[in-house]
């Protein structure tokens, strides 16, 4: 009796809520994807956390896709493409990224993941006639022989094909593409379709098939010009048995690589708008591209409209990541970390992790087996396994100044250090706080290169985790009952990533670092701090040496800044010297 008023509650549920495709493995495995293109390797998980914290999407909503077989693949794809797919030379091409930093089966495991995803939604969406959403997709750059754009398969192409040949659906398949960038792989996919119909509105214009119904619009086109004319378009828009939505980000605003200019509340009117015309019309819904900072609230936004048919706003203060760590923290307790217990060795095997010693007391509160633990929750080791690394392990020992953690893992037959800290209790300002002497986090087994050289005091590229650092660092210190963070930046690079929550305590240092971000700010990261490292910058007219003083996060109070520390940053002003010339 039980089981069957539960399977009602489910059937109802799927016949009104919004179901989400989502797999932790959506995460690309590109270490330095943000930094160098922009590209924001964790929007979708970003935008689950969020609508799972907000209550927006509840977890039961939340579907884990199958990856696609090669077979279903080859539906669409040549034979020759598919083989170059396991190279890293085509996938580094594909995703403008050297081939030194292409972990080839990871990358594909992702891919085929989303793949799956948008076959899966699809079929959910045509059995229950509600839109549905996967957080990834819509990679409509991948054309039958070929890829570009950070699209190595075409998702939609590859689900249309399985789905004509189950007969899952007949009629017209409506592909209405919304991203910033026009479908070239897609039309190029569907050419053979005899019954299909592709609308698009792009900033860029490439040329396509004539039956293919695309505006190009101006760049920097706003909210009002790009709404009238989706109306224009949805008004031309036939009646479909399928429709696929790519509801990309990248038109928002200052996209690295969009050309549009919409607010998130203009990306929003959007979704809400082709929700209304498409009621009916079994819709799966992709998210495309977007390559910002709020690239992930345009697409949480797009849940959002979907299942609530809302224009609420996702606050700006919001931060997944944070709320992730906290949530997750509050479900770790003290024996698991102080005394992990056996039943996560099967965890540990999975992932290779080897057995790690249990005496010794990390800041006199965690072991290695519960450090190896919490790490394992937070997909920190999953992260460093795809990336290429087994057999990884964690060491606990004392320094002298503080207490060491250190992270090993294997590749080739080789171990490397992958991450080491070196952090201590002390008083500052009266109250008690976990200084960070030393902090690093390497991906040795890629190499630096021209395009990408090293930064002050980097002797390997990172491996991507220099969020979730910041995190284990403020949710270590919330667990010792501490009242902040505190470390010694040495490098210009090191300070301006942590100026968002962290100050000098120096009121007069907080000053100056402040018109330095000011006055540099028309600089890459990676300039500025090479700048300041060769000596090559210059305060009010005075070759300017870095002050490598004492930074703070109190976890009780924001970022502020004092009246000294707006007297300074007036009295001071910043010039970079030119370049030596070689």
């Amino acid at each position: 009796m039980v089981s069957r008023i539960l399977n009602r509650v489910q059937r109802g549920w799927m016949r009104r809520g919004l179901a989400v495709f989502h797999s932790p493995l959506y995460r690309l495995p590109f270490p330095r994807a943000e930094l160098e293109v922009g590209l924001q390797s964790q929007r979708s998980d970003f935008a689950r956390w969020y609508l799972e914290d907000r209550e927006i999407v509840p977890a039961k909503a939340f579907q884990v896709p199958h990856a696609v077989g090669w077979g279903d693949l080859a539906r669409v794809h040549t034979p020759a493409w598919l083989d170059a797919l396991t190279h890293a030379e085509t996938l580094g091409a594909v995703f403008a990224l050297p081939p030194a930093e292409v972990p080839v089966d990871a990358l594909l495991q992702t891919a085929r993941l989303a793949t799956g995803g948008t076959l899966a939604a699809a079929r959910w969406t045509l059995r229950t006639k509600r839109p549905v959403l996967n957080l990834l997709g819509g990679f409509h750059h991948a054309a039958r022989n070929h890829g570009g754009g950070f699209c190595a398969v075409n998702d939609v192409a590859v689900a249309v094909a399985r789905l004509r040949a189950d007969r899952a659906f007949s009629g017209t398949v409506v592909v209405l593409d919304l991203d910033a960038h026009p479908p070239d792989g897609t039309a190029d996919c569907l050419e053979d379709d005899e019954d299909r119909w592709m609308g698009s509105l792009s900033g860029t214009s490439v040329p396509l098939p004539a039956w293919v119904d695309e505006t190009v619009l101006a760049p920097g086109t706003g909210d009002a010009d790009y709404l009238a004319a989706l109306d224009r378009l949805l008004a031309r828009m036939p009646k479909g048995a399928l429709a696929f939505v790519l509801a990309g980000g990248d038109v928002l605003a200052g996209d690295r690589f969009g050309n549009l200019g919409l607010s998130l509340e203009g990306v929003r009117a959007r979704d809400l708008r082709v929700r209304a015309a498409l009621e009916g019309t079994p819709s799966a819904w992709l998210a495309a591209g977007g390559y910002s900072r709020d690239a992930w609230r345009a697409l949480a936004g797009t849940a959002v409209a979907l299942a609530l048919n809302s224009r609420r706003p996702i606050p700006d203060t919001y931060d997944p990541l944070s709320a992730k760590f906290r949530l997750l923290s509050a479900g770790l307790g003290g024996n698991e970390l102080t005394d992990a217990s056996s039943e996560y060795a099967e965890i540990e095997e999975e992932l290779g992790i080897r057995p790690a010693r249990r005496h010794t007391l990390f800041l006199g509160y965690y072991t290695a087996a519960g450090i190896e633990l919490a790490f394992t929750r937070f997909g920190v080791l999953e992260h460093l396994a795809r990336l290429g690394y087994s057999d990884l392990r964690i060491s606990l020992d004392d320094v002298g100044p503080g207490d060491r953690l250190r992270v090993f893992g294997t590749n080739a037959g080789k171990e490397h250090l992958l991450a080491e800290v070196v952090e201590q209790k002390q008083v500052l300002e009266g109250r008690d706080v976990l200084f960070v002497h030393w902090l690093t986090l390497r991906h040795p087994i890629v190499p630096f290169d021209a395009r990408r050289p090293p930064l002050p005091g980097q002797d390997a590229p990172g491996p991507g985790l220099s969020h979730e650092a910041g995190e284990f660092l403020v949710a270590t210190a919330r667990r010792l009952g501490l009242a902040g963070v505190a470390f010694r930046p040495s490098w210009y690079h090191m300070a301006w990533t942590a100026k968002a929550r962290y100050r000098f305590t120096d009121a007069a240092r907080q000053g100056r670092f402040l018109a330095m971000v000011r006055d540099l700010g028309g600089l890459p990261l990676r300039e500025a701090t090479l700048a300041v490292a060769a000596g090559r910058v210059r305060m009010n007219g005075v070759p300017y040496a870095w002050e490598a003083d004492v930074m703070v996060q109190w976890l009780d109070t924001s970022v502020d800044v004092s009246p000294e520390s707006e007297a300074e940053a007036a009295r001071v002003h910043f010039t970079v010297e030119p370049s030596p010339v070689e």
